[in-house]
């Protein structure tokens, strides 16, 4: 009852296409003043490996400037870096994302080791720009057997996204606390002239 949650997760993007499009998702006409947080979540497809899946595919230079750029952006418009999120992609499950992908004819195109490269760059942005950072790629690894956070090794099973809620609410927590809530909670409400508590 405080905020309206606003998703722009874009199946298959990659930072390339996120840094064209953010100015059409967030245009300078937004008022910055009704944006609580802002999470950039991108890596997963970036670092895909050129030779066997170059359409999604973001070398890492050009990633790490493509967020900056992204940040950058989103200063310009007066969102303040304290309410920038920056997301590391998750790791990867090889075994499990190239059964995946064996099964659609193709041959493993991502790597573990590759993906947490990806995730470091995002964290020295995160440094870089004064921004928060969820770094997913370490955190989902301090479980050993990580696997139950991807459905198919490379997406967020339930589980994963839950894992995923749980350490943003930690960051989001303290900037929503002071936000007044704008309906009353059910219990306060007159259920015997609801109008005199909602309208």
């Amino acid at each position: 009852r405080k905020c309206d949650v606003l998703n722009r997760g874009i199946s298959g993007y990659n930072t390339r296409w996120a840094k064209l499009i953010l100015p059409r998702l967030i245009p300078e006409s937004t008022s910055a003043d009704s944006i609580v947080a802002v999470t950039i979540f991108f890596g997963a497809n970036d670092s895909a490996l050129k030779e066997l899946n170059p359409k999604q595919h973001v070398p890492l230079e050009e990633y790490t400037a493509n967020l900056k750029s992204m940040v950058q952006y989103l200063k310009s418009v007066d969102i303040t870096a304290d309410r920038i999120i920056l997301i590391t992609p998750p790791p990867l499950q090889e075994s499990a994302w190239e059964k995946a992908c064996l099964a659609k004819g193709d041959k493993l195109n991502r790597c573990n080791a590759t993906t947490g490269q990806y995730a470091q760059a995002c964290v020295q942005v995160a440094r870089e720009c004064s921004t928060d950072v969820l770094d997913l790629w370490t955190l989902m690894q301090k479980n050993q057997d990580f696997s139950s956070y991807l459905s198919d090794g490379l997406h967020l099973s339930a589980k994963g996204n839950s894992f995923l809620a749980a350490q943003l609410w930690s960051r989001l927590e303290n900037k929503l606390s002071a936000l007044p809530a704008l309906l009353p909670y059910w219990r306060d409400v007159d259920h015997t002239n609801p109008e005199a508590s909602l309208l």
